[in-house]
């Protein structure tokens, strides 16, 4: 009898050690997988950036200097940025499952721009899928001189409200958070925006999108009603040589 028992209790002591083993690799595996994700998320927005990072690096800042004008060549002028990656996790059998979302914005620079977003259980496949959705979403907004809106506008998505209003020439962007990354996707150079209701990223985008699509040109608003761009822009006190050359200089 004393030997039955002493056979098990070794027995409970080896399963506890080898349940403590199993959780063990678990519990430090989340640490683990929060500097990966950094990791790729900086490599991205590396690549993203061409070659406006550090000079005269050695060693790891170095590469990524080196590899940065390569993914740019390969996207062919596509411009990407990461505006968002989300990471939850799932408690199963023997540790946590962690899968990761992102929220890309691509664009030409010269008046196209689409987002997409993607799933999947690692960082690159993930902004490899919201890549691919966004580049077939891209819409075409028209652009006042190649740099600015043609007029203000008001966008709108659930609880997500922004302004966009056209700025001179030299204001810059003046936009925060996710709608900076589509201006500069877009190729905008001069606008001031506002947004207000939300902060969560993709409402934010989907509100500027809003707007974005409701932008129409001179042009566009001439062909629509059969009429000239110079009768358009003649009726605010200009005169007929002043419209001409306003209506000639407009490109979309």
């Amino acid at each position: 009898m004393m030997a039955d028992e002493t056979k098990n209790e070794e027995t409970q002591v080896e399963a506890t050690v080898a349940v403590e083993a199993t959780e063990a690799p678990a519990q430090e595996a989340a640490p683990a997988v929060e500097e990966a994700v950094d990791a790729e998320v900086e490599q991205h927005e590396g690549r993203g950036r061409g070659r406006g990072g550090r000079e005269g690096g050695r060693g790891r800042g170095r590469g990524r200097e080196e590899r940065r004008p390569r993914r740019e060549e390969e996207d062919d002028g596509i411009i990407e940025k990461l505006v968002h990656i989300n990471r939850v996790s799932k408690t199963v059998k023997g540790g946590k499952r962690f899968g990761f979302a992102a929220l890309v914005v691509v664009g030409d620079g010269s008046g196209r721009v689409g987002f997409g977003h993607g799933k999947a259980r690692e960082v690159p496949e993930a902004i490899s899928k919201a890549t691919a959705a966004a580049r077939k979403k891209m819409i075409r907004v028209p652009l006042k001189e190649g740099r600015t809106l043609h007029h203000d506008g008001n966008g709108r998505f659930g609880a997500g409200k922004v302004t966009v209003r056209t700025a001179p020439a030299g204001t810059g962007i003046i936009a925060g958070g996710p709608m900076r990354a589509v201006f500069e996707s877009l190729g905008v150079a001069d606008v001031v925006t506002k947004s207000v209701g939300t902060s969560n990223p993709y409402n934010m985008i989907r509100a500027t999108f809003d707007a974005l699509q409701n932008q129409t040109s001179p042009k566009s608003v001439a062909q629509r009603r059969g009429k000239k761009i110079a009768d358009l822009l003649g009726r605010g006190g200009a005169s007929e040589a002043e419209a001409e050359a306003a209506a000639a200089a407009i490109v979309e």
